[in-house]
Protein backbone atom coordinates (compact mmCIF):
# COMPACT_ATOMS: atom_id res chain seq x y z
CA UNK A 1 0.00 0.00 0.00
CA UNK A 2 1.39 3.39 -1.01
CA UNK A 3 2.33 5.70 1.91
CA UNK A 4 1.10 9.28 1.65
CA UNK A 5 2.63 10.47 4.93
CA UNK A 6 5.75 9.23 6.73
CA UNK A 7 6.59 10.47 10.23
CA UNK A 8 10.01 9.47 11.57
CA UNK A 9 11.52 9.92 15.05
CA UNK A 10 9.49 13.05 15.78
CA UNK A 11 10.41 14.89 18.96
CA UNK A 12 9.18 18.15 20.48
CA UNK A 13 9.85 19.83 23.83
CA UNK A 14 8.51 22.98 25.43
CA UNK A 15 11.03 24.52 27.80
CA UNK A 16 12.21 21.56 29.91
CA UNK A 17 9.22 19.29 29.20
CA UNK A 18 9.46 16.63 26.47
CA UNK A 19 6.01 16.48 24.86
CA UNK A 20 6.64 13.80 22.23
CA UNK A 21 9.65 11.56 21.62
CA UNK A 22 10.61 9.10 18.86
CA UNK A 23 7.19 9.22 17.19
CA UNK A 24 7.22 7.20 13.93
CA UNK A 25 4.36 5.97 11.75
CA UNK A 26 3.03 5.92 8.19
CA UNK A 27 -0.38 6.75 6.77
CA UNK A 28 -1.18 4.94 3.53
CA UNK A 29 -3.36 5.82 0.60
CA UNK A 30 -6.92 4.61 1.13
CA UNK A 31 -6.59 3.72 4.81
CA UNK A 32 -8.05 5.14 8.00
CA UNK A 33 -5.35 5.42 10.64
CA UNK A 34 -6.28 6.30 14.24
CA UNK A 35 -3.96 8.32 16.46
CA UNK A 36 -5.08 7.71 20.03
CA UNK A 37 -4.09 8.56 23.58
CA UNK A 38 -5.36 10.15 26.80
CA UNK A 39 -5.51 13.92 27.18
CA UNK A 40 -2.01 15.37 27.28
CA UNK A 41 -0.45 12.33 25.58
CA UNK A 42 0.95 14.36 22.67
CA UNK A 43 -1.63 13.77 19.90
CA UNK A 44 -2.31 17.45 19.20
CA UNK A 45 1.41 18.27 19.20
CA UNK A 46 2.02 15.47 16.68
CA UNK A 47 -0.79 16.72 14.43
CA UNK A 48 0.45 20.31 14.61
CA UNK A 49 3.93 19.20 13.58
CA UNK A 50 2.46 17.32 10.62
CA UNK A 51 0.43 20.37 9.62
CA UNK A 52 3.42 22.71 9.88
CA UNK A 53 1.69 24.76 12.58
CA UNK A 54 4.82 24.10 14.65
CA UNK A 55 8.13 22.49 13.79
CA UNK A 56 9.71 19.46 15.47
CA UNK A 57 12.97 19.64 17.38
CA UNK A 58 13.89 16.21 16.03
CA UNK A 59 12.79 13.89 13.26
CA UNK A 60 11.02 14.46 9.97
CA UNK A 61 7.62 14.65 8.29
CA UNK A 62 7.59 13.58 4.65
CA UNK A 63 4.73 13.87 2.19
CA UNK A 64 5.36 11.50 -0.69
CA UNK A 65 5.37 12.89 -4.23
CA UNK A 66 6.25 16.32 -2.86
CA UNK A 67 9.69 17.94 -2.44
CA UNK A 68 11.37 17.10 0.86
CA UNK A 69 10.46 19.62 3.54
CA UNK A 70 7.50 21.07 1.68
CA UNK A 71 4.10 20.81 3.35
CA UNK A 72 1.52 20.70 0.51
CA UNK A 73 -1.27 22.48 2.37
CA UNK A 74 -3.51 22.47 -0.70
CA UNK A 75 -3.40 18.65 -0.59
CA UNK A 76 -4.26 18.37 3.12
CA UNK A 77 -7.71 18.61 4.67
CA UNK A 78 -7.95 19.42 8.37
CA UNK A 79 -10.90 19.29 10.75
CA UNK A 80 -9.56 20.72 14.03
CA UNK A 81 -10.94 19.88 17.45
CA UNK A 82 -11.46 23.61 18.06
CA UNK A 83 -14.16 24.66 15.61
CA UNK A 84 -13.58 27.87 13.66
CA UNK A 85 -16.25 29.15 11.28
CA UNK A 86 -17.10 32.81 10.71
CA UNK A 87 -20.53 33.18 12.32
CA UNK A 88 -21.82 36.07 10.21
CA UNK A 89 -21.16 34.32 6.87
CA UNK A 90 -23.67 32.10 5.10
CA UNK A 91 -22.93 28.41 4.67
CA UNK A 92 -22.12 28.38 0.96
CA UNK A 93 -19.87 31.42 1.14
CA UNK A 94 -18.03 29.84 4.09
CA UNK A 95 -17.40 26.62 2.17
CA UNK A 96 -16.32 28.46 -1.00
CA UNK A 97 -13.95 30.63 1.03
CA UNK A 98 -12.28 27.53 2.46
CA UNK A 99 -12.03 26.04 -1.05
CA UNK A 100 -10.46 29.26 -2.36
CA UNK A 101 -7.81 29.10 0.37
CA UNK A 102 -6.79 25.75 -1.14
CA UNK A 103 -6.73 27.14 -4.72
CA UNK A 104 -9.60 24.84 -5.68
CA UNK A 105 -11.81 25.82 -8.68
CA UNK A 106 -14.86 27.62 -7.28
CA UNK A 107 -17.30 26.27 -9.85
CA UNK A 108 -16.35 22.72 -8.95
CA UNK A 109 -16.35 23.60 -5.25
CA UNK A 110 -19.92 24.93 -5.48
CA UNK A 111 -21.08 21.72 -7.16
CA UNK A 112 -19.33 19.53 -4.57
CA UNK A 113 -20.71 21.69 -1.76
CA UNK A 114 -24.29 21.19 -2.94
CA UNK A 115 -23.71 17.42 -3.12
CA UNK A 116 -22.27 17.31 0.39
CA UNK A 117 -25.01 19.50 1.85
CA UNK A 118 -27.57 17.04 0.49
CA UNK A 119 -25.59 14.04 1.77
CA UNK A 120 -25.28 15.45 5.27
CA UNK A 121 -28.89 16.58 5.64
CA UNK A 122 -28.23 20.29 5.08
CA UNK A 123 -30.03 20.68 1.76
CA UNK A 124 -31.55 24.16 1.54
CA UNK A 125 -29.19 25.57 4.21
CA UNK A 126 -26.66 27.07 1.79
CA UNK A 127 -27.88 30.66 2.36
CA UNK A 128 -28.35 30.30 6.13
CA UNK A 129 -25.92 32.18 8.35
CA UNK A 130 -23.46 29.96 10.22
CA UNK A 131 -24.54 31.48 13.54
CA UNK A 132 -28.07 30.14 12.98
CA UNK A 133 -26.87 26.55 12.78
CA UNK A 134 -26.93 24.07 15.63
CA UNK A 135 -23.61 22.73 16.93
CA UNK A 136 -24.05 19.53 14.95
CA UNK A 137 -24.90 21.39 11.74
CA UNK A 138 -21.87 23.61 12.19
CA UNK A 139 -19.75 20.49 12.58
CA UNK A 140 -21.09 19.19 9.26
CA UNK A 141 -20.27 22.45 7.49
CA UNK A 142 -16.74 22.42 8.85
CA UNK A 143 -16.35 18.81 7.71
CA UNK A 144 -17.43 19.81 4.19
CA UNK A 145 -14.86 22.59 4.30
CA UNK A 146 -12.14 20.10 5.18
CA UNK A 147 -12.86 17.83 2.18
CA UNK A 148 -14.17 20.26 -0.43
CA UNK A 149 -10.78 20.47 -2.22
CA UNK A 150 -10.35 16.66 -2.56
CA UNK A 151 -7.33 16.31 -0.25
CA UNK A 152 -4.84 13.46 -0.52
CA UNK A 153 -4.47 13.44 3.27
CA UNK A 154 -7.38 14.22 5.60
CA UNK A 155 -6.73 14.86 9.30
CA UNK A 156 -9.80 14.61 11.52
CA UNK A 157 -9.51 15.68 15.16
CA UNK A 158 -12.55 14.51 17.19
CA UNK A 159 -14.86 14.44 14.11
CA UNK A 160 -17.78 12.82 15.99
CA UNK A 161 -17.89 15.38 18.82
CA UNK A 162 -21.24 17.15 19.14
CA UNK A 163 -23.04 14.83 16.73
CA UNK A 164 -26.16 12.82 17.51
CA UNK A 165 -26.04 9.05 16.84
CA UNK A 166 -27.68 9.38 13.41
CA UNK A 167 -25.19 12.05 12.31
CA UNK A 168 -22.31 9.97 13.67
CA UNK A 169 -23.38 7.12 11.39
CA UNK A 170 -23.55 9.53 8.42
CA UNK A 171 -20.03 10.79 9.21
CA UNK A 172 -18.74 7.24 9.62
CA UNK A 173 -20.14 6.24 6.22
CA UNK A 174 -18.69 9.32 4.52
CA UNK A 175 -15.24 8.83 6.08
CA UNK A 176 -15.21 5.21 4.90
CA UNK A 177 -16.27 6.30 1.41
CA UNK A 178 -13.43 8.84 1.23
CA UNK A 179 -10.96 6.11 2.18
CA UNK A 180 -12.45 3.83 -0.49
CA UNK A 181 -11.76 6.58 -3.02
CA UNK A 182 -8.08 6.66 -2.01
CA UNK A 183 -7.92 9.43 0.59
CA UNK A 184 -5.42 8.78 3.39
CA UNK A 185 -7.13 9.59 6.69
CA UNK A 186 -5.53 10.28 10.07
CA UNK A 187 -8.26 10.30 12.72
CA UNK A 188 -8.03 11.28 16.39
CA UNK A 189 -10.97 10.48 18.65
CA UNK A 190 -11.85 9.46 22.21
CA UNK A 191 -14.91 7.55 20.99
CA UNK A 192 -13.34 4.11 20.85
CA UNK A 193 -16.47 2.41 19.51
CA UNK A 194 -16.35 4.60 16.40
CA UNK A 195 -12.59 4.11 16.02
CA UNK A 196 -13.06 0.34 16.24
CA UNK A 197 -15.74 0.46 13.54
CA UNK A 198 -13.94 2.62 10.96
CA UNK A 199 -10.16 2.37 11.42
CA UNK A 200 -7.75 -0.03 9.71
CA UNK A 201 -4.70 0.65 11.89
CA UNK A 202 -3.96 2.56 15.06
CA UNK A 203 -1.11 4.38 16.73
CA UNK A 204 -1.48 4.93 20.47
CA UNK A 205 0.59 7.47 22.42
CA UNK A 206 1.06 7.65 26.18
CA UNK A 207 3.19 10.31 27.84
CA UNK A 208 4.54 11.37 24.47
CA UNK A 209 5.74 7.94 23.40
CA UNK A 210 4.42 5.12 21.24
CA UNK A 211 2.82 2.27 23.19
CA UNK A 212 0.81 0.46 20.50
CA UNK A 213 1.16 0.54 16.71
CA UNK A 214 -0.35 -1.89 14.25
CA UNK A 215 -3.40 -3.04 12.36
CA UNK A 216 -6.65 -3.13 14.29
CA UNK A 217 -6.90 -6.86 13.62
CA UNK A 218 -3.44 -7.55 15.04
CA UNK A 219 -4.04 -5.31 18.04
CA UNK A 220 -7.29 -7.10 18.82
CA UNK A 221 -5.78 -10.56 18.29
CA UNK A 222 -2.53 -9.97 20.15
CA UNK A 223 -3.25 -7.25 22.72
CA UNK A 224 -6.93 -7.78 23.53
CA UNK A 225 -6.95 -10.73 25.92
CA UNK A 226 -10.12 -12.66 26.62
CA UNK A 227 -12.46 -11.85 29.47
CA UNK A 228 -15.25 -13.91 30.98
CA UNK A 229 -18.38 -12.21 32.29
CA UNK A 230 -20.28 -14.29 34.83
CA UNK A 231 -23.69 -13.31 36.17
CA UNK A 232 -24.36 -14.93 39.54
CA UNK A 233 -23.52 -14.31 43.20
CA UNK A 234 -19.92 -15.49 43.70
CA UNK A 235 -17.02 -14.85 46.05
CA UNK A 236 -14.47 -12.70 44.20
CA UNK A 237 -11.66 -14.64 45.90
CA UNK A 238 -12.81 -17.90 44.34
CA UNK A 239 -12.61 -16.35 40.87
CA UNK A 240 -9.24 -14.72 41.52
CA UNK A 241 -7.74 -18.11 42.46
CA UNK A 242 -8.75 -19.69 39.16
CA UNK A 243 -5.96 -20.54 36.73
CA UNK A 244 -5.16 -17.96 34.03
CA UNK A 245 -7.05 -15.12 35.77
CA UNK A 246 -5.16 -11.83 35.86
CA UNK A 247 -7.73 -9.83 37.79
CA UNK A 248 -11.44 -9.80 38.61
CA UNK A 249 -13.79 -6.83 38.63
CA UNK A 250 -17.08 -7.33 40.44
CA UNK A 251 -20.19 -5.19 40.57
CA UNK A 252 -23.19 -6.68 42.34
CA UNK A 253 -23.81 -10.15 40.98
CA UNK A 254 -21.74 -9.57 37.82
CA UNK A 255 -18.08 -10.61 37.84
CA UNK A 256 -15.64 -9.99 34.99
CA UNK A 257 -12.54 -12.19 35.00
CA UNK A 258 -9.73 -10.87 32.79
CA UNK A 259 -7.71 -13.81 31.47
CA UNK A 260 -4.03 -14.21 30.68
CA UNK A 261 -2.72 -14.15 27.09
CA UNK A 262 -2.91 -17.36 25.08
CA UNK A 263 -5.34 -19.00 27.49
CA UNK A 264 -7.01 -22.11 26.04
CA UNK A 265 -10.68 -21.28 26.48
CA UNK A 266 -12.15 -24.84 26.43
CA UNK A 267 -9.62 -25.93 29.09
CA UNK A 268 -10.33 -22.84 31.18
CA UNK A 269 -14.06 -23.52 31.11
CA UNK A 270 -13.56 -27.16 32.16
CA UNK A 271 -11.73 -26.14 35.34
CA UNK A 272 -14.54 -23.92 36.65
CA UNK A 273 -15.77 -25.19 40.07
CA UNK A 274 -19.05 -27.11 39.99
CA UNK A 275 -20.46 -24.99 42.81
CA UNK A 276 -19.86 -21.72 40.93
CA UNK A 277 -23.12 -19.78 40.64
CA UNK A 278 -23.56 -19.24 36.90
CA UNK A 279 -26.81 -17.74 35.66
CA UNK A 280 -25.17 -16.37 32.51
CA UNK A 281 -21.64 -16.68 31.16
CA UNK A 282 -20.02 -15.05 28.12
CA UNK A 283 -16.45 -14.90 26.82
CA UNK A 284 -15.12 -12.32 24.40
CA UNK A 285 -12.05 -10.20 23.80
CA UNK A 286 -11.72 -6.90 25.60
CA UNK A 287 -12.78 -3.90 23.53
CA UNK A 288 -10.58 -1.14 22.16
CA UNK A 289 -12.16 1.07 24.84
CA UNK A 290 -10.81 -1.27 27.53
CA UNK A 291 -7.39 -1.38 25.88
CA UNK A 292 -7.37 2.43 25.93
CA UNK A 293 -8.24 2.46 29.64
CA UNK A 294 -5.49 -0.09 30.36
CA UNK A 295 -2.94 2.10 28.59
CA UNK A 296 -4.14 5.34 30.16
CA UNK A 297 -3.98 3.83 33.66
CA UNK A 298 -0.63 2.07 33.10
CA UNK A 299 -2.04 -1.42 33.52
CA UNK A 300 -0.49 -2.82 30.35
CA UNK A 301 1.68 -0.14 28.76
CA UNK A 302 4.43 -0.99 26.29
CA UNK A 303 3.46 -3.38 23.53
CA UNK A 304 4.11 -2.80 19.86
CA UNK A 305 2.21 -4.92 17.36
CA UNK A 306 4.68 -5.52 14.55
CA UNK A 307 3.91 -6.77 11.06
CA UNK A 308 2.93 -10.41 11.27
CA UNK A 309 1.13 -9.94 14.58
CA UNK A 310 4.02 -10.48 17.02
CA UNK A 311 3.78 -8.56 20.26
CA UNK A 312 7.04 -7.11 21.54
CA UNK A 313 7.45 -5.87 25.11
CA UNK A 314 9.24 -2.58 25.34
Amino acid sequence: MEPILTVRDLGKAFKQTQIIQNISFDVHKGEIMAILGPNGAGKSTTIRNIMGIMYPDEGSVQFHNHPTGEIPRHKIGYLPEERGLYKNVNVMDMILYLAELKDYPLKKARQRAMEYLAKLGLEGKEKVSVEELSKGMGQKVQFIGSVIHEPELLILDEPFSGLDPVSQEVFKTEIQELANQGTAILLSSHQMNMVEEVCDRLFMIHRGQKVIYGSLEDVKNQYANFKSTIRGKNDVGVLERLANVQRVEQKGDVSVAYLTPNVHIPSWLRQLPENLNIQELSIDRISLHEIFIDVATDRHVGHDIQEGGDRVAK
